[in-house]
């Protein structure tokens, strides 16, 4: 492990990255949490840093992976009850918890009664909607826990907790490339979910007489919603449902699109999707929900709209946007080694802090 990357005067930190055993990081298919654990556990490894990655056995890093469970549940093939590989998963965590300088959760609130009984410095990302009502409970009594969000948007349902920073998603900067001359369809990438309004992105397409691809996740919990509100859509000639995609076939189906329409009905923490098209190069037309005005810049990777009606006018004119300005954008702001330096920062801060009581303890 090279530590050239590492400032004057600053020492490789240890480092534990801690992720839900959902999905393998990364996953094989779609998992935005753990794909982004991914990203952040290489950028900190070449920058320099002593990291462990928590995480599914079947998880594949430059780090060093400590498990207790095998397979990621999703691709397990057993009926299991997920609490249970993951009381393992935390105990495992905090039973090597002396090793690391900072710990950084990835795991939503589940580590907070043992995280609170730890001295190790940690820190936890809330990669999830924040406006649920069980949760106001829950942070109240956890409320000394430090959390970073990953958009502004997202930590408005909470913004009296112990919040540390915001900080963006980011991909490696090789992971897409840009194509400069846009393709012949839309697309739509994520979930089949009432929040993520597949349905209207078919209705901007039949409005424009474009054609548009779906490459999309169906949870068995949207299985219904699939069957009665979408699938039927789907008999339209200009619409081509592409099914769940995986990492290696992204840069061809974002990077031939005209553009990436992002037609969302929820307060979208984040919306990793937007920031894979900009990489390729390929502007997003989002509606104005959670996280998108914070990730899109209008006119330079894309078009933030309130109405199918603005969102068909913005699609016609994202197709003349400069597609090489658009990947520049992702180039400043959304790359994994940003998101990597932003963290740290936030480590170095909960490090110090830890260690003043000592200094005090030790100067008396």
């Amino acid at each position: 492990m090279t530590t050239a990357a590492l400032a004057p005067g600053r020492r490789a930190l240890r480092i534990a990255q801690v992720a839900p055993l959902f999905e393998s990081v990364p996953p094989k298919f779609y998992g935005g949490t753990e794909r982004v654990v991914s990203y952040l556990t290489e950028a900190l490894v070449r920058l320099g840093h002593q990291v462990t990655l928590f995480a599914s056995g079947d998880s594949i890093t430059s780090a060093r992976l400590c498990s207790c469970w095998p397979r990621a549940l999703r691709l397990d093939g057993r009926s299991l009850q997920h609490e249970v590989p993951h009381m393992l998963h935390m105990e495992h965590v905090f039973r090597h918890a002396g090793e690391f300088d900072v710990i950084h959760f990835h795991t939503d609130h589940l580590h907070f009664p043992l995280a609170r009984r730890s001295q190790v410095p940690q820190m936890t990302t809330l990669h999830g909607r924040l406006d649920l009502p069980e949760l106001f409970p829950l942070m109240r009594e956890f409320r000394e826990m430090p959390l970073v969000s990953i958009s502004d948007a997202q930590r408005r349902p909470l913004a009296w907790a112990h919040w540390q920073a915001t900080v963006h998603h980011g991909l490696p900067a090789c992971l897409l490339q840009m194509r400069a001359e846009p393709g012949r369809y839309l697309a739509f990438l994520g979930r089949i979910s009432p929040e993520k309004r597949c349905d209207r992105a078919i209705e901007i397409a039949r409005r424009l007489g474009m054609p548009l691809k779906i490459a999309a996740k169906v949870d068995p919990a949207d299985q219904a919603y699939y069957e009665s509100s979408i699938r039927p859509l789907m008999d339209d000639p200009l619409v081509e449902f592409v099914g769940e995609i995986s990492e290696d076939r992204k840069a061809e189906f974002l990077g031939h699109a005209i553009a990436l329409l992002f037609p969302i009905e929820w307060p979208e923490p984040f919306g990793l999707v937007m920031i894979e098209a900009m990489a390729c190069g390929t502007p997003v037309v989002a509606f104005r929900h959670g996280s998108v005005p914070e990730i899109i810049d209008p006119g330079v990777t894309g078009f933030i709209v309130d109405s199918i009606d603005e969102a068909v006018h913005a699609t016609r004119q994202a197709a003349g946007l400069d597609r090489r300005a658009c990947r520049r954008r992702f180039d400043e702001r959304f790359t994994a080694d940003q998101m990597a330096v932003n963290y740290l920062a936030v480590y170095q801060r909960l490090i110090h802090r830890a260690a003043e009581p000592l200094k005090e303890v030790s100067n008396g």
